[in-house]
């Protein structure tokens, strides 16, 4: 089920339980512009290639549309409408004045030199800098991209508006970059974890945790496990899968990856095949890399009493009713992994005021809004009787419902 199918589904779920208005039902679910440019740039031999790029700004009711940009090659519309509007609800869930957007370039990064990659950017910004800004769109760094792109974003856009840092957040500290934005994404599942845990009357120590995805968020979400005391017992990222029963030292195994680009020939673990790592023995299992792999093939084996959902859409909607059957617990990514976006508002805000905080002031505040966020969600399973995924989807949607129409839609 491709992600735009599965978010929709979710969506009209939590309509129906709101019981909202049907106008207003189709209403939120249509963007509120979606923007396509051609990006030509002159490649480093001198001949020239051509790349679209996008931009789904999806809801505007709360606040600013905020979302990432990714570099890679299948960025399709129907994927980038999706997590723009998955964005809408997750800005809703956390409580934060944002409303979603997304957007992306078709291309691979891989395959560009830096200046290639600068140049590209640039045109990008150039084509869309009348349609972001401080108070309308404020980008982010998504797969493919980092502080360096934004770093050029803001360049770019200072050139037509002045200088601007609050235009995008995940900058290079150097430029306005918030401290602890680095780690926020994966800071953030670890605090999401600790709620869940603690209803359940547990804590993070002497669990087994499986991880998989060992990019920006699979490694400060296992770090900072790792530190709490949790057993991390596999992790896999592109390069392969490993394994150690007894629990992979974490330390070793980030110098290891920062080494090898990877975490396959580390050595403190049994090598396993990428494909089972979702499958194997743990408490808890996170999924951090890719939208989509637990599905309806897999779900029956899943061993984890807990799935925490750092990805985008791991889970497909089919897997979600075999997981529930099997009381397997989903904290939904709209909620569990919305720390990132929760310190890119914090990076916004100190970047408004020209006031940066220190990084014990920023993972506080983090805690704080995870915590909330959590209960706020909790609320609204008991309110409507559903699961945490339901009560995360209502509770975004009713939010913005209700900015919707206190704003005036039928105007």
């Amino acid at each position: 089920m491709n992600a735009l199918v599965a978010t929709n589904r979710n969506f009209k779920l939590a309509a129906r339980l709101l019981g909202l208005d049907s106008k207003l039902e189709k209403s939120l679910l249509i963007p509120f512009r979606e923007i396509k440019v051609e990006c030509t740039i002159p490649k480093d031999d001198g001949t020239l290639a051509s790349f679209v790029g996008f931009r789904v700004q999806h809801d505007n009711a709360r606040g600013p549309m905020k979302g990432g940009i990714r570099y890679h090659p299948e960025v399709d519309p129907d994927e980038v409408n999706a997590l723009a509007q998955l964005m809408t609800w997750k800005t809703a869930v956390a409580n934060i004045p944002y409303g979603g957007a997304k957007g992306g370039i078709g291309c691979n990064p891989g395959d560009l030199s830096i200046s290639e990659l600068e140049r590209l950017t640039r045109v990008f910004t150039q084509k869309i800098h009348d349609l972001i800004g401080i108070h309308t769109d404020v980008p982010a760094p998504d797969m493919g991209t980092g502080p360096q792109t934004m770093a050029w974003i803001l360049d770019e856009y200072s050139k037509f508006h002045g200088y601007s840092p609050a235009v995008v957040t995940g900058k290079p500290t150097d430029l306005g970059g918030s401290l602890g934005r680095d780690a926020a994404t994966g800071r953030g599942v670890l605090f999401a974890t600790e709620a869940l845990l603690n209803d359940h009357g547990k804590t993070i120590c002497g669990q087994k945790f499986v991880i998989q995805g060992f990019g920006n968020v699979g490694s400060w979400a296992a770090q900072l496990i790792h530190e709490k005391g949790g057993k991390i017992v596999a992790v896999s990222d592109i390069t392969g899968a490993i394994m150690n029963s007894k629990g992979i030292d974490i330390p070793s195994l980030l110098k290891h990856v920062k080494e090898n680009k990877g975490v396959k020939g580390f050595h403190g673990g049994d090598s396993i095949d990428s494909k089972s790592i979702l499958v194997e023995d743990c408490d808890i299992l996170i999924p951090a890399a890719l939208g989509g792999v637990i599905n309806r093939e897999n779900a029956n084996e899943i061993k984890a009493k807990f799935i925490i959902e750092a990805a985008n859409h791991p889970t497909d909607p089919e897997a979600d009713e075999i997981l529930s059957k099997k009381g397997v617990v989903i904290l939904p990514d709209i909620y569990a992994n919305s720390g990132g976006v929760t310190v890119s508002y914090f990076e916004w805000v100190q970047n408004i005021q020209g006031f940066m905080w220190d990084e014990e002031k920023v993972n506080n505040e983090l805690k704080t809004y995870m915590n909330k966020g959590f209960k706020d969600v909790k609320e609204m399973c008991k309110t409507h009787n559903c699961d945490l995924r339901m009560g995360a989807f209502t509770l975004g949607v009713n939010r913005v419902a209700r900015a919707t129409v206190l704003r005036g839609w039928e105007a």
